[in-house]
């Protein structure tokens, strides 16, 4: 589905009373925003890598503070979060229903 690891919190969900199809949709649906907040910051996180690496390649000064770095992520997830697009949010719950299941077994 994704080329990053999407690390889903289910620690707070109660597997044992998602049966039917409605319930593992229904709890899809509500982790969605944190796992899209989740997968913009490891696209950010990948492309302030990626753009730190062709910075120091052309001998330009980075910025490579914590903080900076932190920052980039933060409003690359809310940017990624505003603007996944409806087919990418389907995937994504698809994918939640899946790790739901498999963590259920």
């Amino acid at each position: 589905m994704s080329k990053f690891q999407i690390d889903i919190d289910f620690s707070n969900i109660d597997l044992a009373s998602l049966e039917t199809e409605e319930d593992f949709q229904r709890e899809a649906k509500t982790l969605l925003p944190k796992v899209l907040a989740k997968l913009g910051e490891s696209v950010g996180e990948k492309t302030w890598e990626e753009l730190q690496q062709k910075l120091q390649g052309t001998g330009s000064k980075l910025k490579s503070s914590p903080s900076e770095k932190r920052k980039f992520m933060q409003e690359t997830a809310r940017t990624y979060q505003r603007n996944a697009s409806k087919r990418e949010r389907q995937e994504l719950e698809d994918y939640i229903v899946e790790q739901l299941r498999q963590h259920k077994r």
